[in-house]
């Protein structure tokens, strides 16, 4: 019987400039009567993460590229925005002309690179920590240095799942457990292996993290996860360990090599709804 899994919400002070992470998430857990126990989770925000990090970006300090000036215009974005893309993102797929491009990101395919104006004073950006898993392994390190705690740890983020209205948690990093569990070759309920089942357990308790974390103005950058069914290890982690090359993801090689000619849109449905608007 598994343990019951508990997500324990863990509200800090609002950030907007760089301040100490360890110190300040030490601090936090304190306030909340809790301490971190072996075997827990932490999850924090891969933005407070990044503002801790000084990944902020006053918008009026960039100047647009040719580059970035034609994505602006062809799909109706900022071109300053359109500039951190091309700066930020791995690799740019394309786009929708609501002001958005489809990229990846360190491991992630997400909107605009992952690049966040919310919960930041006007004028300025939050891009990702730049190197996502270093700073958990890092953060990891730190905590068990001050506490003696054997930790898992998640930078978590919000994305889109792909053909479903909402956001949920995705793991940008972690630290400590293993991420993906392999059930390929054990049995089922009835006895049948199993063939291509990997639990991924990182992004699994990211959502768990989000669901008490919010996306607006709760100001809960950390949540603590417990009982979970992980394996701890201490190897370093790094995105190979999670994700696939995105020319092998099933929905990127689905909607460009593998489009069926006659299921290809002729139109754009931003396009159509555009359309609709000016006959009303």
């Amino acid at each position: 019987m598994p343990e019951m899994l508990q997500v324990i919400p863990v509200q800090a002070p609002v950030q907007n400039a760089p301040f100490p992470l360890v110190d300040t998430i030490l601090e936090a857990i304190e306030a909340t009567g809790q301490s971190l126990q072996d075997g827990d989770v932490l999850a924090v925000s891969s933005k407070y993460v990044a503002i801790s990090e000084d990944r902020i970006i006053t918008l009026s300090d960039i100047k647009p590229g040719p580059k970035a000036e034609a994505l602006a215009e062809r799909y109706n974005m900022d071109a300053t925005m359109a500039q951190l893309v091309v700066d930020e993102a791995d690799h740019i797929f394309g786009g929708i002309p609501m002001g958005y491009l489809l990229t990846w990101r360190s491991g992630i395919i997400a909107p605009n690179a992952g690049i966040d104006r919310s919960n930041i004073p006007n004028g300025l950006a939050v891009l990702l920590p730049k190197d996502p898993y270093a700073s958990a392994n890092d953060l990891r390190a730190a905590l068990y240095e001050r506490l003696g705690v054997q930790l898992g740890i998640i930078l978590t983020d919000s994305w889109l799942v792909p053909g479903r209205y909402g956001t949920t948690g995705v793991a940008l990093a972690c630290a400590g457990f293993e991420p993906v569990q392999d059930e390929r070759g054990k049995a089922d309920l009835f006895g049948n292996p199993m063939t291509v089942t990997q639990r991924g357990m990182a992004d699994s308790l990211s959502v768990c993290a989000q669901t008490v974390m919010g996306e607006r103005d709760e100001a809960t950058p950390l949540a603590i996860v417990r009982g979970a069914s992980i394996i701890m290890t201490d190897r370093t982690l790094s995105v190979e360990d999670v994700a696939i090359p995105w020319e092998m993801c099933l929905y990127v090689e689905s909607l460009t090599l593998g489009l069926l000619p006659d299921g290809a849109p002729r139109e754009s449905m931003t396009a159509k709804l555009g359309k609709r608007d000016k006959t009303v």
